[in-house]
């Protein structure tokens, strides 16, 4: 079954590579969609595909990379679009 994650990672999660690990962690997985920082010092993340591979991501998450140190994950599940051909990177003016 194909589900959708919105997830918020807050804690020490920018500049430490939690984007390019996320990044990493989800193609690996098969994931489609997207991770970003966000002005308030939290990571964004939207991925979607089958919900034990969302579940496996959304467990690297509330870990990190090495050197971050996660606070907090929330998580909320959305409807599945399939609108995403890849998961990738992507960037918020601030």
């Amino acid at each position: 079954m194909d589900a959708r994650a919105h997830v918020f990672v807050s804690g020490r999660v920018q500049g430490v590579f939690f984007r390019d690990h996320t990044r990493r962690w989800a193609s690996s997985l098969g994931l489609k969609g997207w991770v970003r920082n966000v002005y308030d010092g939290r990571v964004e993340v939207i991925a979607e595909g089958e919900k034990g591979k969302v579940e496996s991501l959304i467990g690297r998450l509330r870990e990190g990379p090495p050197i971050s140190r996660v606070e907090n994950v929330e998580v909320t599940w959305e409807e599945y679009t399939g609108e995403f051909s890849e998961f990738r990177v992507t960037y918020t003016s601030f």
